[in-house]
């Protein structure tokens, strides 16, 4: 129930009084009334058991309660290897113990609690089996490439450098990979997760996740190395091509150059000049920039003119040496391509945060992102926990509260997750299931009539 207290500024939800919702912070007491009425149990449910709901013959039963759950309470109490084996247990659960985050594990040979049991028993079955295929980009991997922010602050000149990586990554799952369903979802404050929820991805080994993680790597660079990108060979891979005549070298010109004003002062463009190997070169074009300084303002943009004259040396007719054939590229790539934390992709166990969960230091809940109309997310206008319970407030009270979530802003995210996503799944999902329980009553007629 929620009422309205004309008396004061606060809130009187179930009884609790809040504080002002649209000015406090992240409160646990907002958090339980976030559980209790706008977390999307039921949806978590559905995706997680990939249509193993019992209500098909072939279904496995024992699936959904095979999945780690990981909370992390107040006090950074963190609590391991939980399992559900509904959809009930796991909103009980999720309403009594409030946790701040909530990870997911993959799914086991056995019931991760009741992992010691086995352990006993002196045979190793204790092993994941099942595990979406995830990727994790966080913005302040972008910190030698970005002057804005730095750390886990982010602002709306450099978040680009999400979208970049989330067009680049998402296009390559669909069309090099043959992916079709893939869940993008913005980590709460400076970064993206992926999920890839295809049947043939959760069952990848961890080998086969290394493979995939290692053909979307491309920057290698860290604090010590002035050129972050090397692109070997001939010719570069037609992924690469595609990345960079698609989306990075638009993005870099056009936004990127300017937003982060990259070669605006001496310290800045030195970082992009390292990464010519021909001191030559460098002399020549240091020269041409040092004496502009000195000569009249130009109403255009220095980065873009700068960027030109530095395109036009290297690709000019007497520089096309095979040191200088791909600089232009490399410093493209080694400013916007996707920076992956390649460990979380490479092995199952990797524990990711669940879409919907609340960011504990900005109170942003994790939403959805649609990769087809990436560009228009803004993070700084995600829906914030006290936003939405400010929002209930004000909606006062109703008799459907099955649809609270749909009075606010919260319900976009959430019929996007339903519409875009969960629904082609579990089509999917049952499709598949109903194709092999088919394949497997033919296999047995077979038998029976030989």
């Amino acid at each position: 129930m929620v009422e309205i207290d004309n008396g004061r500024d606060d809130m009187l939800i179930d009884g609790q009084r809040l504080g002002n919702a649209a000015t406090d912070g992240f409160n646990a007491n907002y958090l339980k009334l976030y559980y209790g009425k706008l977390f999307p149990h039921a949806d978590i449910f559905k995706w997680l058991s990939y249509a193993n709901d019992g209500k098909h013959p072939a279904c496995d039963k024992s699936y959904f309660g095979r999945r780690e759950f990981s909370f992390t309470l107040d006090n950074d109490i963190y609590l391991r290897f939980q399992s559900f084996s509904n959809e009930s247990e796991l909103e009980n659960s999720i309403k009594e113990k409030c946790p701040f985050k909530i990870d997911i594990g993959p799914v086991y040979s056995v019931d991760p609690a009741k992992r010691h049991a086995y352990s006993q028993s002196g045979n190793n079955v204790f092993t994941p089996v099942e595990r979406e295929l995830i990727f994790d980009i966080d913005i302040s991997d972008y910190d030698n490439v970005r002057y804005c922010c730095s750390g886990a602050d982010v602002c709306l000149d450099c978040w680009p450098l999400m979208t970049v990586a989330i067009k680049v990554i998402d296009i390559s799952l669909r069309d090099d990979f043959g992916f079709n369903h893939i869940l993008w979802v913005f980590s709460g404050r400076r970064g993206v997760h992926c999920w890839v929820c295809d049947g043939k991805a959760r069952r990848l080994t961890n080998e086969q996740r290394t493979a995939i993680a290692d053909y979307f790597r491309v920057y290698k660079g860290n604090e010590n190395s002035s050129k972050g990108v090397s692109l070997t060979g001939h010719a570069l891979h037609p992924f690469l091509v595609r990345s960079y005549t698609e989306v990075l070298k638009d993005f870099f010109e056009t936004k990127l150059l300017s937003s982060q004003n990259l070669f605006s002062t001496q310290e800045r463009y030195e970082k992009i000049l390292e990464m010519i190997p021909d001191e030559s070169v460098t002399s020549e074009i240091r020269g041409k920039w040092e004496s502009s300084k000195r000569s009249s303002i130009s109403k255009e943009d220095i980065n873009v003119v700068r960027w030109e004259q530095l395109k036009h040396t290297l690709q000019s007719g007497q520089k096309k040496a095979q040191g200088l054939r791909r600089c232009v590229e490399e410093i493209v790539f080694s400013f916007t391509y996707p920076r992956i934390d390649m460990e979380v992709s490479k092995h199952m166990n990797h524990l990711l945060k669940a879409p919907f969960c609340v960011h504990p230091k900005t109170g942003r809940v994790c939403v959805p992102i649609d990769p087809k109309h990436c560009e228009e997310f803004d993070p700084t206008l995600v829906p914030t926990l006290s936003q939405l319970l400010e929002e209930l407030n004000i909606g006062g009270l109703r008799a459907d509260d099955d649809n609270e979530c749909d009075r606010t802003s919260l319900g976009k995210s959430l019929s996007f997750f339903r519409s875009s996503f969960l629904r082609p799944l579990l089509k999917s999902c049952k499709e598949e299931m109903e194709s092999l329980h088919n394949a497997k009553l033919q296999q047995s007629k077979n038998s029976l009539s030989w």
